[in-house]
């Protein structure tokens, strides 16, 4: 069946009848950016206008914009705590939102060193849920056949806290993987996983993981995409095959479960999964898994019809690309959708596209949108309107939810790349203040990476990869320097960097860095010589589950890029087997900027 939809191509396939429903909703929402904010923002100030929170600035019913805007202030976490603790400790009266709070979304807790609770009413979910049944219509247009098997997702959730007042508090994902919308989803050939429910909902994740990677195999002719939430997750995925896949084989070769699974649900899925050996199947894994030197292209090896990975690739996780790149053989990967515990903002509608020309197009349905300027002075500039903001510009997003958070800075910084139909597309840059600082110089996530990423070229011709890392501001010396944390996969363990090549690495992450820290390296002499230090192998994975076992979410969580927390740097630091410093100084001169 064919439709006339901008959204389409000549080089696309055929919607189905099915498909052709969401698209022409993309359609409508996207050609009425405008009009569907409006009434977005006239909806929740009608419902919401009796809370404590809106009568505090005197609204007097009023739901246009205008008012809205003029008598609201933008706020922070910081400045909703209050509210948030007292509904978190039991106050169901309408502090926030007219709709009862049903449940707390948590941040990943990485980011800036907690986890923050985010409101969330009953109706959200149908909210969540609307977006993501856009997202299969959209790759249809562009990689046909997925109806013809399954999908490997490493899935997980997180065993749930509770507030003082008895609502639930869990990550995002582990509200969706639980609730009946998702555990009682209707059959869809085009969302078919390999991963039972019971393995997904298991809150040991590595009975969770060691389940899912078995059914992977299992079932390795029928994968036809791999994901997991981030891109480092699968790549945590492929590190535990690697430590496991004798185990794996065994109980492929014998047709038992292993006795490390002891979850009852497991156990009972599973028989009707695992039902015969496969001694075919278990030496296939062995020859493959075995060649310990050589697993490049190793997720087509084991998942030859794998069309593309599914994972987010954007922002810090940008880094991981070219593991990515070396496991799967150069597989495309997409990056479908951007949401945040906050709500869900928007997808992409070019879901193939190279992970550096990744856009989102905002859905004007899901909240209502802000935009204010980035890098000018807040007070000094006006918050723009989704329908009103300016390619090439980079803004922070502000949302006003039906569940209460009324003008809230998310914290992200995005710039804009065009727009389809009305609805501006964006591209994710990165966290807001997530830097380094000595003194007057600021490195960002952004620049950070870079600078990971030009000094890690040095060690490409071993053979030398940079798997991980982290860093912090060493301020204790003086001047202070940066500390960045590198673990390594070395190609040749007899022949690893020397010291005199993670000295230039040293000196080309300073290099990188902007004129600002440059100018307190030379001139200033505010900050010190920066210090590689290289950490075992597998211990980023300990900070992971180190994380985890402190409340973070395995589907949320994100290697922090600076950290502080003394317990982590002690980690860190018990870890290290090599330190390296810049032997030089970096190049500046007043007229050198960038």
């Amino acid at each position: 069946m064919t439709v006339d939809l901008p959204l389409r191509s000549p080089m696309m396939h055929s919607p189905s009848t099915k498909d052709v429903k969401a698209l022409r909703f993309i359609e409508e929402m996207t050609r009425n950016v405008d009009f569907v904010q409006k009434k977005v923002i006239r909806e929740i100030l009608s419902r919401n206008s009796e809370t404590e929170y809106l009568k505090r600035f005197g609204l007097k019913g009023f739901t246009d914009r205008k008012t809205f805007k003029t008598k609201v202030p933008v706020v922070t976490y910081d400045d909703l705590k209050p509210e948030i603790q007292r509904i978190a400790n039991g106050d169901r009266s309408m502090i926030l939102s007219s709709h009862p709070i049903t449940e707390f979304l948590t941040s990943s807790g990485t980011s800036a060193g907690e986890r923050k609770l985010m409101p969330t009413i009953d109706e959200d979910m149908d909210r969540r849920q609307l977006l993501y049944s856009l997202l299969m219509p959209v790759m249809n247009l562009y990689v046909p056949g997925l109806d013809k098997g399954k999908a490997l997702y490493f899935l997980f959730v997180k065993t749930e806290s509770k507030t003082p007042g008895g609502l639930p508090a869990r990550p995002v994902l582990t509200s969706y993987y639980k609730s009946e919308q998702f555990k009682r989803r209707p059959y869809d050939p085009y969302n078919v996983y390999t991963s039972p429910n019971e393995a997904i909902l298991c809150p040991d994740s590595s009975q969770s993981m060691y389940t899912q990677m078995l059914c992977g195999l299992l079932m390795r002719h029928e994968v036809l995409r791999l994901g997991a939430v981030f891109a480092s997750g699968l790549l945590r995925a492929i590190g535990f095959l690697q430590t496991n896949w004798k185990e794996l084989a065994n109980d492929i070769s014998t047709g038992t479960l292993s006795s490390r699974i002891s979850d009852p649900a497991i156990k009972e899925s599973m028989s009707k999964i695992l039902t015969k050996p496969d001694q075919e199947l278990a030496d296939f894994i062995t020859s493959v898994c075995g060649q310990e030197n050589n697993w490049e292209g190793i997720i087509t090896k084991i998942w030859p019809n794998t069309k593309y990975l599914d994972v987010i690739v954007t922002g810090a996780m940008a880094q991981y690309i070219p593991m990515l790149e070396y496991y799967s053989g150069g597989l495309p990967m997409a990056c479908t959708m951007y949401a945040s515990s906050e709500s869900y903002f928007g997808i992409n509608l070019k879901p193939m596209c190279k992970p550096s020309e990744v856009s989102y197009t905002i859905m004007p349905n899901m909240a209502y949108f802000e935009f204010l300027p980035h890098e000018v002075p807040t007070g000094k500039s006006e918050l723009v309107e989704l329908a009103d903001v300016e390619v090439g510009k980079e803004y922070e997003l502000v949302i006003t939810t039906y569940a209460g958070l009324n003008r809230y800075r998310v914290g992200d910084i995005l710039q804009v790349t065009g727009f389809y139909n009305s609805a501006p597309q964006f591209k994710f840059v990165r966290r807001k203040n997530v830097l380094l600082s000595i003194e007057s110089d600021k490195t960002d996530e952004a620049d950070l990476q870079k600078a990971v990423e030009n000094a890690s070229v040095l060690l490409g011709e071993q053979g030398t990869r940079v798997i991980e890392y982290t860093s912090y501001a060493e301020t204790k010396t003086i001047p202070g320097h940066y500390v960045i944390y590198w673990e390594l996969l070395v190609k040749d363990q007899t022949n690893p960097p020397n010291d005199e090549v993670m000295a230039r690495c040293c000196l080309e992450m300073e290099e990188s860095f902007n004129s600002v820290y440059r100018q307190s390296r030379v001139a200033d002499k505010s900050i010190g010589p920066l210090e590689i230090r290289v950490v075992k192998n597998g211990t980023f994975e300990e900070l992971m589950d180190y994380a985890i076992s402190r409340g973070a979410s395995i589907n949320q969580y994100k290697v922090p890029r600076c950290v502080s927390f003394t317990p982590i740097m002690e980690l860190l630091d018990s870890r290290v087997v090599s330190k390296h410093f810049s032997p030089a100084l970096p190049h500046w001169s007043p007229e050198r900027r960038r």
